[in-house]
């Protein structure tokens, strides 16, 4: 149970599938579709939840797992006691009478896959069990190859509002969608993270449930705190009440890290720049960092600080500067001058485009995914292909022909004249093409 999660692996000694009903008559419905499935039909066993705890704790799971909670008093904690005998990678369906939306959240976010209410129809269970097929053969079942390194990015935001949740959202679906990638997206921000709204999920309390209870974190934790997006991309998110705070060392998300790098082939690490503070060993092991940034006094100021602090903490990343939601015309600073300031060109410009961050927002899908228009799809290409290439490759940041040689001990005052700008500032500047 506490070995990291190998799909591939663990199908070879598993039966495919096994159920653990309550009545007769449901053994009779799941009977024939396990045979269209090419399952064995003595797999389907009386006894329900009970039963099925007793015969796991003394032999392997299945790989698809059915059970039957409606016998069970107290079916959320019987699940979870379910959890304790089954090994990494099993898929688990559940069926019972309760029609509780509230049952049905907690029974999810403790890592089944679906649960039926009964009766259910045929078609139900074949579109459930279809479902777990498409689990089991997905990015969980992908164990990063030899010609597939894992990679890791962390995106970083110098300021509040800049997009750098849109972004990370973006890269993870890119890296699963166009890269062909299995790939996690872990938001960091525990109270207010959008990993899993912006992709119309549910957040669960995986994350929560990590950092309270590190000792829980191994391979069956990632399976079943994992919620999908789709196919390539599973979202690790959080919606932690307010008037709950989460202290830490930082221990959970390094072990989060290492667990997710045994099962992905990708992670995207969406980091609130206040947590670069207290735990720097964040950004310890990444192949990329994506600094988002945009053309204002306060971010050109931060990007400073942030930039220097990456070059002390994560010697090892590729640092990629993306200038994003920039307007046509008019810009508090210019591009040039914010260049010469951070002494290095912004790598990835990426236009404002309200209607198409709105039709994502409304749509529940990433910005990258509704955003088709050459405009916005070809820098989030040449973002993907920065952040994959920095596995082979990672290249120092050269500085601005002509930039200041203060280095990143020098003055604010020295990098970058802010008496200048502030007397500039009521002046809106207009961008160079």
């Amino acid at each position: 149970m506490n070995a990291p999660f190998h799909g591939s692996r663990a199908a070879a000694l598993r039966d495919p599938f096994a159920a653990f009903v309550c009545d007769e008559s449901t053994a009779e419905a799941l009977r024939p579709i396990a045979v269209e499935h090419g399952w064995a039909p003595e797999k389907v066993n009386r006894g329900g939840l009970r039963n099925a705890i007793q015969t796991l704790s003394v032999s392997a799971s299945p790989t698809i797992l059915f059970v039957d909670l409606s016998e069970s008093g107290d079916p959320l904690n019987d699940i979870n006691a379910l959890a304790e005998v089954c090994e990494p990678g099993t898929v688990v369906i559940a069926a019972g009478q309760v029609n509780d939306v509230r049952l049905y959240r907690d029974l999810v976010a403790s890592g089944i896959q679906d649960y039926l209410l009964k009766p259910f129809t045929p078609d139900q269970v074949r579109d459930a069990f279809v479902n777990a097929q498409m689990i089991v053969s997905g990015p969980r079942a992908n164990e990063p190859s030899a010609d597939k390194p894992h990679v890791m990015a962390a995106v970083i935001g110098v300021r509040g509002g800049v997009g750098a949740s849109t972004i990370a959202t973006s890269v993870a679906w890119l890296m699963g969608d166009k890269a062909g990638r299995s790939t996690a997206l872990l938001d960091l921000d525990v109270h207010f993270g959008t990993g899993a709204l912006a992709l119309d999920l549910e957040p669960g309390r995986g994350l929560t449930d990590a950092i309270e209870n590190p000792s829980r974190i191994d391979g069956l934790f990632i399976e079943r705190a994992m919620v999908r997006a789709n196919e390539k991309l599973c979202v690790l998110s959080a919606e932690a009440p307010l008037n709950q705070p989460l202290l830490n060392d930082g221990s959970a998300y390094y072990q989060l890290q290492e667990e997710i790098r045994n099962a992905f082939e990708g992670t995207v690490l969406d980091i609130p720049r206040s947590m670069l503070v207290q735990h720097s060993h964040l950004v310890h092991d990444v192949h990329a960092v994506i600094v988002v940034v945009e053309f204002t006094l306060a971010a050109t100021r931060d990007a400073i600080r942030i930039l220097s602090w990456l070059k002390a903490n994560a010697p090892q990343a590729k640092v990629v500067v993306v200038a994003n939601r920039v307007p046509q015309g008019l810009q508090e600073i210019s591009r040039k001058d914010f260049e010469q300031s951070i002494e290095r060109k912004v790598d990835i410009v990426i236009p404002f485009d309200p209607k198409a961050a709105a039709q994502a927002a409304k749509l529940g899908q990433p910005f990258a995914k509704v955003a088709t228009g050459a405009k916005i799809a070809q820098p989030l290409n040449t973002l993907l292909n920065l952040t994959l290439a920095a596995v082979e490759t990672s290249e120092a940041p050269q500085p601005v022909k002509g930039a200041s040689k203060t280095g990143s001990g020098g003055s604010l005052l020295e990098k970058f004249n802010i008496k200048t700008m502030l007397a500039k500032k009521p002046k809106l500047t207009k961008a160079k093409a």
